[in-house]
């Protein structure tokens, strides 16, 4: 097994034990470039809210769309983005990456702006 498949595999299993809790999922994605949060419903039908580093509100002020900083940014958006859609609890998933620098930058940023996990 390769390191992107054990990565899916693990985000697989978190899906499904926070399918089951039945709250917003808060997702991750990190490529080498740039940053990327999402909010889906507890059915995740739909998207309720999106943040990234390529979008020009957040990127304003950067120095590097890829580093902690970048994605403390993400952070602070998607949580000021979710409050705004009514939501204040969410089931953090990390989509199988580790709890480490962006990942973990995100998630401490969002915490801040006012979102439970």
């Amino acid at each position: 097994m390769d390191k992107k498949n054990a990565r899916l595999r693990r985000a697989k299993s978190t899906r499904a034990r926070i399918r089951d809790i039945g709250t917003p999922r808060l997702s991750v994605l990190r490529t080498g470039q740039h940053v990327y949060a999402q909010l889906f419903s507890a059915d995740g039908s739909k998207v309720l809210a999106a943040a990234s580093t390529t979008q020009a509100d957040v990127r304003d002020g950067l120095k590097s769309n890829k580093n902690i900083e970048a994605a403390a940014k993400v952070g602070r958006a998607i949580a000021e983005k979710a409050r705004a859609a009514g939501v204040e609890k969410v089931a953090f998933d990390r989509s199988g990456y580790r709890y480490h620098g962006r990942v973990k930058a995100l998630a401490e940023a969002a915490r801040e702006g006012g979102l439970q996990f």
